[in-house]
């Protein structure tokens, strides 16, 4: 493709665009982490209640239509019934996890000899299977193998519950403090909710009568999109990894695991994460299971997580429809960028952020950045030409 320089006037208004885009950027950037987060984090109960609200305000119409009650009442009855369910199921997941956590504590000095009797009869299984292969093995490999084996039983035998329980007891005071921040916040959430709830057709009519008619629909439009890709994700995530749970919480019951409820929380925030799943645990845990003889409890582990992996199959198309929109390298490319940039946490928000990229591009919010983009490319590459020209000319 053939392109033209561009005229001085022309490229000075090109490289002037793409300047102020690049200062908008990095200002709004600038703006959300020093200023945005932090607001965020100040006004989260009010925030949290909003959304509660807006959750709620389908149900308080439908009554409103069916009861003719008033709005706040409607209001007060719902976020009291909201709060009551989900205090209690969170009350009764509490008190099993707590002891359940108490027990863990109780026999963490018989869990970690566990542990290490069953690393050791790994290690005994893996070197005898190795050994009986004979010459078909290179002996860097079996001297290799036999010192990370021994490495992990050493890091076995050197943890120290003792000292995380010292340094759990130095961190109780503030532990302390932060408890009681909660549940001021916890009341604030409540009270904002009834309020926001009971007034919120009043104050969404304030917010956006008073947003030009423009700005109205291209926010409107971001909504749909965020909504559609990020909130469905989320929504759709949140419910298959609620069914993991109930399935990873009941097979562990039947299985007798005394800490089923933990690992069940544990590797159902693990399946939250795209790509990676509860089987990268349960498939490892399995074969291990499996080394050391126990093959009952491998047949139990692979038969809940083929439930789960069929539930997932069956769940997954009718729950999540097309809302993902990743394929999996790119997920795998916001899993490991969050990773990078924010822990584990980064790991669930990051293709998340990506998807919502994804969909705010095909939008077009991103075309004339692109435009400019590809039209600087042009007049650079047209330059370039030139000055070859006019050096095979004078060559010649």
């Amino acid at each position: 493709m053939e392109h033209t320089q561009l005229s001085w006037r022309q490229r000075g208004q090109l490289w002037l665009r793409l300047g102020l885009r690049g200062a908008l950027t990095l200002g709004a950037a600038a703006l959300v982490v020093w200023v945005g987060l932090p607001l965020a984090s100040l006004l989260s109960p009010f925030l949290c209640a909003l959304v509660l609200a807006w959750v709620l305000n389908p149900a308080v119409r439908w009554l409103q239509r069916k009861t003719n009650l008033s709005r706040k009442a409607l209001s007060m009855v719902l976020v009291v019934l909201v709060f009551a369910v989900i205090g209690g199921i969170l009350f009764g997941l509490g008190w099993v996890a707590v002891d359940q956590v108490r027990l863990l504590f109780d026999n963490r000095q018989s869990l970690l000899d566990g542990l290490l009797d069953g690393l050791v009869g790994v290690v005994n299984s893996v070197g005898g299977w190795l050994e009986g292969l004979g010459g078909l093995v290179p002996q860097g490999v079996l001297t290799t193998s036999e010192d990370l084996m021994n490495t992990l039983v050493r890091w076995v035998q050197g943890l120290d519950f003792s000292g995380w329980l010292t340094e759990m007891a130095g961190q109780a005071p503030s532990m302390v403090t932060n408890v009681s921040n909660f549940a001021v916040a916890l009341v604030v959430f409540m009270m904002g909710s009834y309020f926001i709830t009971g007034d919120y057709p009043r104050l969404r009519f304030e917010l956006t009568d008073r947003v030009p008619m423009v700005a109205r629909d291209f926010c409107r439009s971001v909504k749909n999109i965020f909504m559609s890709a990020f909130g469905g994700y989320v929504k759709s995530q949140l419910i298959l990894s609620a069914g993991v749970f109930a399935i990873l919480s009941i097979g562990f019951f039947l299985m007798g695991q005394p800490y089923g409820l933990l690992l069940a929380f544990g590797l159902s925030v693990l399946d939250f994460i795209p790509i990676i799943g509860s089987g990268t645990v349960m498939v490892p845990w399995a074969v291990v299971d499996m080394i050391l003889g126990q093959y009952g409890e491998a047949a139990a582990l692979m038969a809940v997580w083929g439930v789960i992996a069929l539930f997932r199959q069956l769940a997954e198309p009718k729950i999540l429809g097309n809302q993902t929109g990743l394929s999996p390298i790119l997920s795998l490319v916001g899993i490991y960028v969050g990773m990078k940039a924010g822990g584990v946490l980064g790991m669930v928000v990051g293709p998340l952020l990506l998807l919502v990229c994804i969909n705010l591009a095909k939008l077009g919010i991103f075309r004339p950045v692109l435009d400019d983009l590809a039209l600087a490319a042009g007049d650079i590459n047209a330059i370039l030409r030139s000055g070859r020209r006019a050096q095979e000319e004078k060559d010649s």
